[in-house]
């Protein structure tokens, strides 16, 4: 029967982030394809990077063919024999180095966790086992070992055609995922979340310690208090929480952070998903929620659960959003939602110390045409004494970035009263600033950005680099010299330099440090260095990580059969010298999954990656062709067994000879 099948997939909440449309920015803003265009025509060529222009009638495409057989220039960082780019059912990790499974959906947590059953899943299961769908990975020394500690995960989304057996038919040709239940629905909330887990070295190899005393899974049913300016405003206050201060679980928690006194970030992405129903008509809260996509429906919960029913409760899409704080040390903490920090569709929240102590957070909010942004804390960190350093997030200023042509970009601070962001204009309180954070930054002028995820201040170089995923929705009319293609499907990243190195300056410089796709397409107009090969070139940066040594790794969200030839993977990219703009395949995953973490180990001999949503898709591969779902797979990795479905999973990679990784 399957091959009649059509190659539409039914499965919404794969394609929850592509129901984003054209974004919900209603703004005239510039965009950074813009001024990036402006950029690259007054200066032609840059330092570290080729101009579109010059592509053709510099370099030319019979050039940069010869990267098929080009080896990585002299100076680069990384020394590791590239993975060849392709599309199968496994993962491939360089030479010399082993990837091995650590922790997959359904592992066990606990001494008394339940052994993983896909036939008979159950929530109170679920509670005791890996949650689905690995995003964020970090990791917090115990006893400041390299070897011993806490790594803490995020558990984005549930892909329920992936996880039950028996709930997609075949009618006419076509597959229909049938309406959920509440026990299915349970145990999707309680796949949400995150996850603690103690974890160490032992015999050169890394595992679980299952009776760690400072495990625990963190879901979408899990109590928690807003703090900061929002809380106990009454637009976060509903019926089963008259306080505004008290809020159940965390969703949709997709990058994250480590903050340096050692609590885990969970940042709340597209929470807009969650929420079906209507408001009531002339409800206040109608134009905010137009900006962030509410309702969007993907998920079933609202039918089941009052507080997703905006009908029934109109100011519960106004509690996620938010950055949660969670102490690791205390397993009955009750995570806070930071309100101070914004309310977005945050992709991450990594930090670093400024010169005068205070600490700096990079936000990202992953949408088309949406903004970045960073919060400086008011208070300074005391490397002495952690609790002086455990309510720093209340406390301080939030920025927007505007990026000017001339290479220069401003924060600009979102502040009550300042600027635009007056009673006038609906803000009656710092509170509204932050619950209607995208708006503010509408008013004071952010340029629009390409899907901005990951952003990852390098404390070594002092840069900072800047995720932007694609804008597959730039339309014809706004094509130029830097983005020649209709629909920018490949990504940039963008390099800031804060003024006078100061991570917590309000100037600054920026440039490309790359424009990704295939570099051997002239009308692509990406800008790898020609020593980049035919395998080391991507598209869709996403994720990325800083090593000790100061060295970039990007891994992606998006390559696939049919727009770049191969899958997701995690790539070195040479940051300075003359390999600048070099790119080299670390590690590829299997098909229909993308790649998310990364993280390495303080002593760089370790890295943790997350494989998410492995198997998903399934009609852009030729051997496959068709959708995949729980009984036709793709893949079933990483076990390979019949009995068991594709499973997301955390692999931890090191060197054979116990060395330091990419060296």
């Amino acid at each position: 029967m399957t091959e009649h099948l059509t190659s539409e997939s039914p499965f919404r909440t794969s394609l929850l982030e592509e129901a984003d449309g054209e974004g919900s920015n209603p703004t005239a803003n510039p965009t950074m394809g813009e001024i990036i265009s402006t950029r690259f025509s007054r200066r032609g060529f840059l330092k570290g990077s080729l101009a579109v222009s010059a592509i053709a009638s510099t370099v030319g495409p019979l050039a940069l063919l010869r990267a098929d057989e080009a080896k990585a220039g002299s100076g680069s960082a990384f020394s590791f024999t590239e993975v060849e780019a392709g599309v199968d059912p496994h993962h491939h990790v360089a030479e010399g180095y082993d990837a091995d499974i650590l922790l997959r959906w359904g592992d066990a947590l606990f001494p008394d966790s339940p052994a993983f059953d896909p036939t008979r899943q159950s929530a109170e299961a679920q509670h005791r086992q890996f949650g689905y769908n690995n995003d964020y990975v970090g990791f917090i020394p115990l006893g400041n070992s390299a070897e011993h500690g806490l790594l803490v995960v995020n558990h984005e989304y549930t892909n329920e055609h992936l996880m039950f057996p028996g709930i997609v038919t075949i009618a006419e040709g076509k597959l229909k995922v049938a309406p959920a239940d509440q026990k299915r629905v349970d145990i999707e909330m309680a796949a949400h979340g995150g996850t603690i887990v103690e974890i160490r070295k032992v015999d050169g190899k890394w595992q679980v310690v299952k009776d760690g005393k400072l495990n625990r899974r963190i879901t979408s049913t899990t109590d928690m208090v807003l703090t900061g300016p929002a809380a106990g405003h009454e637009r976060v206050k509903t019926s089963a929480d008259p306080t505004g201060t008290r809020v159940i679980g965390t969703l949709n928690n997709c990058a994250g952070g480590v903050t340096p006194w050692g609590t885990y970030i969970m940042a709340e992405e597209n929470f807009h998903g969650y929420f079906s129903g209507k408001l009531p008509d002339g409800h206040k809260e109608a134009a905010n929620y137009k900006r962030y996509g509410v309702p969007e429906g993907a998920y079933e919960w609202g039918r089941f659960y009052d507080r997703f029913d905006l009908a029934k409760e109109p100011n519960e899409p106004n509690r996620f959003g938010w950055i949660v704080e969670v102490d690791v040390n205390d397993p009955n903490s009750v995570p806070k939602k930071r309100t101070a920090l914004g309310r977005t569709k945050h992709e991450g929240a990594e930090s670093i110390v400024a010169k005068d102590g205070r600490v700096v957070f990079y936000l990202g909010d992953d949408e088309r045409f949406d903004y970045v942004y960073k919060f400086v804390t008011a208070g300074k960190f005391n490397p002495n004494d952690r609790a002086a350093n455990m309510d720093l997030l209340d406390q301080g200023t939030l920025y927007v970035a505007k990026f000017a042509a001339d290479g220069t970009f401003a924060w600009l601070p979102l502040i009550h009263g300042e600027g635009p962001l007056t009673v006038a204009n609906g803000f009656n309180s710092q509170a509204d600033v932050l619950i209607e954070t995208r708006r503010a930054g509408d008013l004071v002028g952010a340029t629009k950005m390409d899907r901005p995820e990951d952003i990852q201040p390098n404390g070594v170089n002092g840069k900072v680099y800047v995720m932007l995923t694609n804008n597959s929705r730039r339309k014809a009319d706004q094509t130029d010299a830097a983005n020649p293609r209709a629909a920018n499907a490949f990504g940039h990243i963008i390099e800031i330099t804060e003024a006078d190195g100061d991570f917590a300056a309000t100037t600054g410089e920026w440039e490309v440090l790359l424009k990704c796709g295939d570099p051997s397409v002239a009308a692509v107009g990406a800008s790898f260095s020609t020593d980049t090969t035919k395998n080391g070139w991507f598209g869709m940066p996403d994720n990325c990580a800083v090593d000790a040594a100061g060295r970039l790794w990007v891994a992606t969200d998006g390559n696939n059969p049919k727009d770049t030839g191969r899958t997701d993977g995690l790539w070195a990219v040479d940051v300075a010298g003359e390999a600048r703009a070099t790119s080299k395949l670390f590690f590829r995953v299997p098909v229909g999954a993308e790649l998310c973490g990364p993280l390495f180990t303080p002593d760089d001999k370790a890295a943790f990656v997350a494989v998410q949503h492995p198997g998903d898709g399934g009609t852009d591969w030729a051997p496959f062709g068709r959708p995949s779902y729980y009984e036709d797979l793709s893949t079933r990795w990483p076990d390979f067994n019949d009995d068991m479905p594709v499973r997301p999973a955390v692999v931890v990679i090191t060197k054979k000879d116990g060395g330091k990784i990419g060296v």
